[in-house]
């Protein structure tokens, strides 16, 4: 019998996990699949030797993220940072490269460069308040009310058709679209500009790193601080029925690191109706195909120093790219698709043979598609780097309905566990000041489907495990330091 049972060991459900194991409780874990990390593992994909991080691959919250900076995430595992954020091909040979030094970005883009600087230092030099509002509960006043302002005219200037004005060229606005399409959405947009400045800031603040042998690095090292308090960690084990759960562990408390869907299936009859509704009427975002590519070699791209930069756009233009996902969100395929490089082995070499890459790459596709895409991703990648298709040496290649088979929580391929929108940062799943917690006597719901959304942060489980501190064990939040 156990004081808590925590379902899912995604980087929420180990959150939640680890904060309520550090609180002095007794903690259980429930993973349906054989290995802990929902979106954090890392596995030989194509050839022995290589190393593919299954989902999520770069990660500029390792750094950030207030969960990964109580946990002292950078003192448990190695965070390789590069000096280059990330690359953006254009036609003709040119490359915007966005270096982790601001002023060194600005001074590339030639004439947009004072105003790549208006965007990003205001934001840069209040970054703490940035963070502290976008990763929380929209719906509270945040501490620093300055940044919030700073943030929110950037957002609104660039989440507009008026997003172009105050710039001249086209690698900068290009650059930010790359990075907002992270967000999976309708571009220009309120929620895809402000996913993008946060991303575009933290590549100029601590930077976009690469966990050194791969993305499994991260659960691993939540899953030993969470076994090393007394928790246990049950895999191979589905749970269906929240009711069974508790009869099962006597748990006083159940984290769900699932789906709104999920949850409504799973605790149906301790959940009122209206409740239900709201979780059933959450909606879920487009899919992504996703291909991984051990390489013979280096990549041969046409502006060199993209080969320096492990995160890659493709796509082109502001506008190819905008045009690109809105047929996406429209139900249909590209012919020229965003799509999202990472190149691990350019800065750690751990992840394949001497001499020999990794190459990991994903396109945006309707909800639920069954269609291999992987020929459209080789030629977005041969357009700007010819000679790709020689190098490689095997494939392995996920639709986005395989996606979804692969882990609950992305329904339809939907990596975000939840469309990307203004309303559903709001409402997400529902509109409250605590949405962690359900109008069930100790349930509690912790996962990208809350506040703050998705990314590899671990937000969501840590605020939904300081719900039940709170509220069913009367508890403070513990410290979750190495030294703690």
């Amino acid at each position: 019998m156990v004081d808590v049972a925590v379902v899912g060991s995604g980087p929420n459900g180990l959150a939640a996990a680890v904060t309520m194991a550090r609180a002095g409780l007794s903690v259980q874990l429930f993973e349906a699949a054989d290995a802990v990390g929902g979106g954090t593992r890392t596995a030989e994909l194509t050839l022995p030797g290589y190393r593919h991080d299954v989902c999520a691959a770069v990660h500029p919250m390792a750094l950030a993220s207030p969960f990964f900076q109580a946990f002292e995430l950078a003192r448990r595992i190695e965070l390789l940072v590069p000096d280059i954020s990330y690359g953006h091909p254009l036609d003709g040979g040119r490359a915007g490269i966005a270096y982790r030094n601001l002023e060194r970005t600005a001074e590339g883009l030639g004439a947009d460069g004072q105003a790549w600087r208006h965007l990003m230092q205001p934001l840069l030099n209040r970054l703490a308040g940035v963070v502290d509002f976008t990763q929380d509960n929209l719906l509270r006043f945040p501490r620093d009310p300055l940044a919030v302002l700073q943030y929110g005219l950037r957002t609104l200037a660039q989440g507009t058709p008026a997003w172009n004005l105050g710039f001249r060229e086209d690698v900068a606005p290009a650059m930010l679209t790359g990075v907002g399409a992270h967000a999976i959405g309708r571009l220009p947009s309120l929620a895809t500009s402000g996913a993008g400045l946060l991303l575009g800031v933290l590549a100029h603040a601590g930077g976009w790193p690469v966990p050194k042998g791969g993305t499994q690095a991260i659960a691993d090292a939540m899953a030993a601080d969470l076994v090393a308090h007394g928790g246990r960690i049950s895999r191979s084990e589905r749970i269906d029925s929240v009711a069974e759960l508790r009869a099962a562990t006597g748990a006083k408390a159940v984290i769900c690191d699932t789906t709104p869907r999920a949850l409504a299936l799973m605790a149906r009859p301790e959940l009122p109706l209206r409740y239900i509704r709201q979780l059933e009427s959450f909606k879920y975002g487009a899919g992504v195909f996703k291909v991984d590519f051990a390489l013979s070699g280096p990549v041969p791209w046409t502006a060199s120093e993209l080969g320096q930069a492990p995160t890659l756009h493709l796509g082109g233009s502001r506008e190819a790219i905008a045009f690109a996902e809105g047929e996406v969100l429209a139900g249909r395929y590209p012919a020229d698709p965003y799509v999202l490089a990472v190149q691990p082995s350019v800065i750690d070499a751990s992840r394949a043979p001497a001499g020999r890459h990794t190459f990991w790459a994903y396109t945006h596709v309707p909800s639920g598609s069954t269609r291999d895409c992987s020929e459209q991703v080789i030629a977005a990648v041969e357009k700007h780097a010819p000679g790709f298709r020689d190098l490689i040496l095997a494939s392995s290649a996920q639709t986005a309905q395989e996606t979804g088979d692969y882990n609950a929580n992305y329904i339809g391929g939907d990596i975000g566990s939840g469309a990307v929108t203004m309303a559903q940062l709001l409402r997400r799943p529902v509109i409250s000041r605590d949405p962690w917690r359900t109008p069930a006597p100790g349930l509690y719901l912790g996962s990208a489907s809350t506040p703050p959304g998705p990314a590899v942060h671990g937000m969501g489980g840590w605020f939904a495990a300081r719900s039940a501190l709170k509220n069913t064990f009367g508890l403070p939040t513990p410290p979750l330091g190495l030294d703690d």
